[in-house]
């Protein structure tokens, strides 16, 4: 007894040095870091580090400017606001602010190969996707014409509906998951196919997994992740997705023609086959299994969601849908459906697409990023490995940006003759070296989607009442995901 009494009084001992050593390492951090709330000992400030606090940032900002510091457990997180520091940081210093933290869960089952590691294969794969994608057709007539197309059936699901209410989430998703399909798997399916609808569901599972509670708090506490089969447990959306993704891959194995490539998978093979003599390969079936399931799920759930706030908004300004209505007639004579051409020709209605998406500011904070090295920034010094959060928020409401930040107003990509304009601060995909990998087919995807449908439908709200720009995301999130429409076709208006 006296032994483990002893023992006991020696652990607790031990336990208040660590403590009292980790305050003080604590402390000397916080004079050289940016100011911000006193963090806790070994907790930090955990009621301003969840993905779900941003809505607080505002306040820190207001208290303590434009870079400030929040705490994960004991380690510092940098948070940069308004377009100059964001600008700063993500353009002008790209290569410091380039990487990625640790990412516990994510990096046990992608091993690191994907995108967005923190490893540095992300580099070879972002730049192998980009000009994949362009030999397939990015920026080219034949990756239109598959929108188009898609843009066609989308038309015919909608006019289903006959006017009465419903809620267009899960056509969007539909399309917008048809269109990633066909460009990395060649297929384009039925929306009421059962394969396609399990698909959406395990994409959505598959970003709730990165970004749910569970997740959060392994990336705060790693070791839990050692319990036997509590990551497969927390990933099962994943693994459900990685298995619809393997069928596809053998599929493309067995059918593949070295000399006629059909889409994205066909590509990535036919680079493992080049790269097959070279041990240091990161081209290889985990690796493309990783890629295509973080493309699957960068390309539908955002995507989708954009889309249905554009309409759920539109149809609560009859005013405005009129008048993108007449100039979508005026350029298409309502003949066909307006194609990228015609966005030159279509000044109003891409700034009031391009307002949408910022009034909808469906990605407040920016994943992390990291610094790659020790960096002199405004005045602080950030030593290398330091976590660092772009409020983006606080640039697309920046009042030094936009001339009525806290109001719908489509003017703000208009120049005083009515042509569009693009606004730098227009941050809705990030910047830099860790801007989002599918810009440019958002963009084209929105554009052709959002004009096409109010082309022939006019849209009008259930229920009236709008929702307030700078409402938490999951207030966002539940009106995007719960609420109705009316789509009454044009020539029954």
């Amino acid at each position: 007894m006296e032994i483990l009494s002893a023992l006991s009084l020696f652990l607790i001992f031990l336990l208040i040095l660590l403590f009292i050593s980790s305050v003080r390492k604590q402390q000397r951090r916080i004079h050289l870091l940016p100011p911000g709330p006193t963090p806790i000992p070994l907790l930090g400030t955990p009621s301003f580090i969840t993905m779900d606090s941003a809505c607080k940032y505002p306040k820190l900002q207001k208290k303590y400017g434009d870079i400030f510091t929040i705490w994960l457990l004991s380690d510092p997180v940098v948070v940069l606001c308004g377009y100059d520091v964001v600008k700063d940081a993500l353009i002008n210093h790209a290569e410091e602010f380039s990487g990625r933290p640790l990412q516990p869960l994510a990096d046990k089952h992608s091993q690191g190969y994907n995108f967005e590691s923190s490893n540095t294969h992300w580099r070879y794969f972002r730049r192998y996707i980009l000009t994949t994608l362009r030999n397939i057709g990015l920026g080219k007539k034949p990756l239109e014409e598959r929108c188009l197309m898609e843009a066609k059936q989308l038309i015919e699901a909608v006019s289903e509906t006959e006017g009465k209410p419903f809620n267009p989430i899960h056509l969007l998703a539909c399309a917008v998951f048809n269109f990633i399909n066909a460009i990395l798997f060649g297929q384009q399916l039925d929306y009421s196919d059962k394969k396609l609808q399990e698909c959406i569901l395990h994409t959505r599972k598959h970003v709730d997994n990165v970004l749910n509670k569970a997740s959060q708090v392994c990336a705060m506490f790693p070791v839990f992740l050692k319990i036997p089969f509590l990551w497969k447990f927390l990933c099962r959306g994943t693994l459900r997705l990685h298995f619809f993704v393997k069928e596809q891959i053998d599929f493309h194995k067995q059918t593949l023609d070295a000399n006629s490539p059909r889409d994205f998978v066909d590509f990535f093979l036919l680079k493992i086959k080049e790269e097959e003599d070279n041990p240091d390969s990161i081209f290889c079936d985990v690796s493309l299994l990783m890629n295509i399931t973080g493309l699957l799920a960068a390309a539908t759930d955002s995507t989708s969601c954009t889309l249905k706030y554009c309409l759920s908004v539109i149809a609560q300004f009859p005013d405005i849908q009129a008048k993108v209505q007449q100039e979508i007639d005026v350029v298409t004579g309502s003949q066909r459906l307006p194609q990228i051409s015609d966005r030159s020709c279509m000044p109003y209605t891409n700034a009031v697409i391009h307002e949408l998406q910022r009034h909808l500011d469906i990605a407040p904070i920016a994943l992390y990023h990291a610094l790659t090295k020790d960096t002199i920034f405004h005045g602080y010094s950030l030593p290398k490995g330091t976590r660092i959060i772009p409020y983006l928020s606080s640039v697309l409401f920046d009042p030094t940006q936009w001339e009525t930040p806290n109001k719908f107003n489509p003017a703000h990509f208009l120049d005083e003759k009515g042509q569009f304009r693009m606004k730098p601060a227009f941050l809705v995909f990030s910047a830099g070296k860790r801007e989002c990998l599918g810009v440019n087919l958002a963009r084209m995807e929105i554009f052709i989607f959002i004009s096409a449908l109010i082309q022939k439908f006019t849209f009008y709200a259930v229920s009236r009442g709008g929702l307030e720009l700078r409402c938490p995301k999951t207030v966002k999130m539940n009106f995007i995901l719960s609420s109705e429409i009316r789509a009454v076709p044009r020539s029954s208006n």
